[in-house]
């Protein structure tokens, strides 16, 4: 079976020259959930970025089969759906309907069944009691879901969440382990919260100065570099 990300040989440096990435190889398979481990600074979110091209570094980086280069960046953004530390900066609308609704009515559909999709996203992830509430009036957990559902609601095959239990508590915590164990999505989560990512995903791989040094289960890849699993 084909990976769904195929990532091989990818580098990249800032324009004020820092190397971030020094040659990685990945891939993520279909149902797969990986967590990205490893220090600030270790090249977690620049790698990420370059997913849906967001950043383009020199290597090849393929998504469901799809080259990602500048002439196929609408095609692989379709592919990946991107979750931010801070759901602030993807919830900008009057209504929490209108947030998850937004990408899809962006995409051309008919207002009518972008309202019904993003309804049955709501549904999905918990929020529909909110459909008509101000973004900025939700908890922490809520704005996360409602970030979530927008994303769902383009139907993508990979989902990219960087720290995702940022500003949780720990019932929010796990609450959004549970939803994302339910989603069929293959996803890569970049996180220091070990026990949220042995919860979670199957897989991690550890980023160090720009190279991804090591792989394994999150168990056994914490213990090798040493990561209190109850520290986040």
């Amino acid at each position: 079976m084909k990976p769904l990300v195929e990532v091989l040989g990818l580098r990249y440096r800032y324009p004020d020259g820092t190397e971030a990435l020094r040659g990685i190889d990945f891939r993520l398979h279909a149902g797969e959930s990986v967590a990205l481990l490893g220090a600030n600074g270790s090249g977690k979110s620049t790698f990420a970025l370059h997913l849906n091209g967001l950043l383009q570094g020199e290597g090849s980086v393929r998504v469901c089969g799809i080259e990602v280069t500048r002439a196929t960046l609408a095609a692989v953004r379709r592919k990946v759906g991107l979750v931010f530390q801070d759901s602030e900066t993807q919830l900008f609308m009057p209504t929490v309907l209108e947030d998850v609704a937004f990408g899809l009515l962006n995409q051309g559909m008919a207002p009518g069944k972008a309202c019904e999709r993003a309804q049955l996203e709501l549904d999905r992830v918990g929020m529909r009691f909110a459909q008509t509430r101000a973004p900025h009036h939700l908890s922490a957990g809520e704005k996360k879901r409602v970030a979530l559902a927008g994303i769902l609601a383009l139907e993508p095959d990979v989902l990219v969440l960087d720290e995702p239990t940022t500003f949780l508590d720990p019932p929010g915590q796990r609450a959004l382990a549970e939803l994302l164990r339910n989603l069929p999505h293959a996803k890569i989560m970049i996180t220091h919260d070990i026990p949220f990512a042995r919860a979670t995903c199957s897989r991690a791989v550890f980023f160090h100065e720009g190279c991804l040094v090591a792989e394994g289960t999150v168990e056994e890849v914490a213990t090798r570099f040493g990561w209190d699993f109850s520290a986040r």
